[in-house]
């Protein structure tokens, strides 16, 4: 690391304590805004997701209801109850809807909202609790499972897995080092997958081999271990490959080299990401009990 950013970086954590939202490089700042709450009264939210028909879906994963939200309104309506306590939301490249279950599965929404699990079990023994999922332009899903919503006597499984769905409905596994795995994250290319550990704060990088496997995991940054104010949670990358992460010390952003550019801080947890509006320069950031927008100074990217 060059001195300069060295010193920039001490700068910063010496000003963290009193600042909500600061920059920790000389590199432009996406972030244009301050957050602004759209909707709240909820109990623990997760997995927002923007659809291209213009409304955002997230997760409240205790009350097992999928939920939708409409720019200019405050109030929510139920999308899909139960949901088997739905976390992440993504969509395959034709656009159906899949979603990962801490029921302990993964499965595509049917044309009338019915939920058709696509995986269950990794070698006959049931998946712990999938969380969070991303999706290749050609159709590949890959999706962590850490033990969140299993109990130690039901868990089937002595590690916490990231797997690949493959297209003819097998799955893979692909890493198994993790304590916790929670956020995954193609970079825009797809030459790279990012997927970060709860418990560590750890992000790993992996490069992503045409066939789907993944090569050459190494540390890309830690945003610190789990603590009151949760872990490394959410994320997201935009169309300049920067990523953005949830975290204990609150929602932090990444060039493609692992130097922090940014940080906004939040009072409370926040646990995952999506880019939105017609020009996806909007993220959605949701809370337990709300979920947040931000107007961004770049654009997000989807393959749908």
């Amino acid at each position: 690391m060059k001195p300069i950013h060295q010193f920039i970086i001490l700068l910063c954590m010496l000003f963290a304590i009193s600042t909500f939202f600061y920059s920790c490089t000389d590199q432009p700042e996406p972030v244009a805004g301050e957050p602004e709450v759209v909707t709240d009264g909820f109990r623990f939210t997760e997995g927002p997701y923007w659809h291209p028909d213009g409304f955002l879906l997230f997760s409240d994963i205790p009350a097992s209801i999928i939920y939708k939200w409409t720019p200019g309104s405050s109030e929510s309506e139920v999308y899909i109850e139960p949901s088997g306590n739905a976390n992440g939301i993504k969509a395959k490249p034709d656009g159906t809807l899949l979603i990962a279950q801490h029921a302990g599965r993964v499965s595509e929404v049917g044309e009338n909202l019915e939920l058709i699990p696509i995986a269950e079990s990794y070698e006959g023994k049931r998946l712990n609790s999938p969380n969070d999922i991303a999706v290749r332009s050609d159709g590949l899903i890959y999706f962590t499972d850490p033990p969140f919503g299993v109990s130690e006597e039901d868990r089937e499984l002595d590690f916490s897995g990231v797997y690949r769905i493959n297209l003819d409905g097998s799955i893979t596994l692909i890493y198994d080092e993790f304590a916790l795995p929670n956020g995954i994250v193609f970079s825009p290319d797809e030459n790279y997958l990012y997927v970060n550990d709860s418990e560590t704060g750890q992000i790993i990088k992996f490069d992503v081999l045409d066939n789907g496997d993944v090569e050459n995991a190494r540390p890309f940054t830690n945003v610190g271990a789990m603590g009151e104010l949760g872990g490394a949670d959410g994320m997201v990358t935009d169309s300049e490959g920067r990523l953005y992460t949830t975290g204990p010390n609150g929602f932090i952003v990444f060039d493609e080299n692992g130097i922090q550019i940014q940080q906004l801080r939040f009072e409370h947890q926040i646990t995952n990401l999506a880019w939105g509006g017609d020009d996806l320069d909007h993220l959605y950031i949701t809370a337990p009990d709300r979920v947040y927008r931000l107007d961004m100074n770049t654009r997000g990217w989807r393959i749908d």
